[in-house]
């Protein structure tokens, strides 16, 4: 079955772009699974499950699925389709291959032939993506640092402009990830990961900037790229899941106000400028414009250093349970050489 994974820094358009292919005739685009990292461990000792631990994965990804990351039941719920999934793959099955078969299940059950998955953090396990599926598309979104930071710093406040499934829990956490430091070496290392296969022959890499801009034309290379047939009436996706304006159920289209925030911000000048001395280098790379007017004082680096430890202590607290191997994810997530940098004060 033909799969597509949709990746990148959070807040860069993954999920619009998911939603916009899931209007294709052939394409099922699936939540946010979560399956790296919080449901598999890529460094764990035991790598093969029984039928039984295997049916019950395959349950956890159903709920996860069908009823939303937020709001997922009891696993035991979806147990006896978990059992129907895995019933065929052995006595000794990889979790890779119940995240495969699951995804292949659902798409077929939902009268689809393209599987869609749209997690952005999938960016940092490309290799074992396409390890396990060497046919796969890879669909890269980049969009500029300084706007991941704004609409990660209002993150917060989907559940208010339209995000109701967003439990109070998740409205804290989305506070305690927050910080400059953190936000921009998340998005210096989705960079750096994805970079490492930019000549593959199944990633296709789209700034966000250029398909706000130009929809239908980028829209047209994507379907090119990944073999489906363009249809103008993908672009027609509801204008939802901002961080900075209320949910439009009643639009369509695409909304060109999204690109550029950072240029019209007055109010984060602090926080856009440490975020454009970390990420500067990416970002002329990248071809993004970096204003002198924003670079970072040092009296502005030393205070985002003296903060963010307190920052981040929190935001280790509160999300310590959510992934399988906490070194791992850190070590994935950190930008090493440009952190030490800024973390020293060099």
């Amino acid at each position: 079955m033909k799969t597509i994974f949709i990746v990148g820094s959070s807040r860069s358009g993954t999920t619009m772009m998911g939603r916009i292919l899931g209007r294709h005739s052939a394409v099922f685009t699936f939540n946010e699974l979560h399956f790296f990292e919080q449901l598999w461990d890529p460094t764990g000792s035991k790598q093969a499950l029984s039928p039984d631990e295997a049916a019950w994965l395959g349950a956890r990804l159903l709920t996860i699925q069908r009823d939303g990351y937020y709001t997922q039941k009891d696993p035991w719920i979806y147990l006896e389709e978990g059992k129907q999934l895995v019933r065929n793959l052995g006595k000794l099955i990889h979790p890779l291959t119940v995240f495969k078969a699951m995804m292949d299940y659902e798409t077929n059950r939902n009268g689809k032939q393209v599987a869609c998955d749209q997690t952005p953090r999938n960016v940092l396990y490309l290799r074992e993506i396409l390890d396990l599926h060497p046919e796969a598309y890879i669909v890269h979104m980049i969009r500029d640092s300084r706007d991941v930071l704004l609409s990660q710093k209002n993150r917060w406040r989907r559940r208010f402009l339209g995000g109701n499934a967003m439990p109070l829990r998740e409205i804290i956490r989305s506070w305690a990830n927050y910080h400059p430091i953190t936000i921009s070496m998340l998005w210096n290392s989705a960079i750096h990961s994805a970079d490492k296969f930019r000549d593959h022959p199944h990633v296709f890499q789209l700034k966000f900037e250029d398909f706000i801009m130009e929809p239908k034309g980028r829209l047209e290379q994507l379907c090119a790229f990944v073999g489906l047939e363009f249809h103008l009436d993908m672009l027609q996706v509801t204008q939802v899941g901002s961080s900075h304006e209320y949910d439009k159920q009643e639009q369509t289209g695409i909304r060109q106000t999204a690109a550029g925030r950072w240029q019209r911000d007055t109010i984060n000048q602090f926080d856009l400028a440490v975020c454009q001395y970390m990420t500067r280098p990416n970002l002329l790379k990248l071809h993004y414009d970096t204003p002198s007017y924003l670079d970072a004082t040092p009296l502005q680096l030393m205070a985002a250093r003296l903060t963010w430890p307190v920052k981040i202590s929190v935001a280790f607290l509160l999300n310590i349970n959510r992934v399988r191997n906490l070194y791992q994810a850190i070590r994935r997530r950190w930008d090493l050489p440009k952190s030490e940098e800024i973390l020293q004060g060099n």
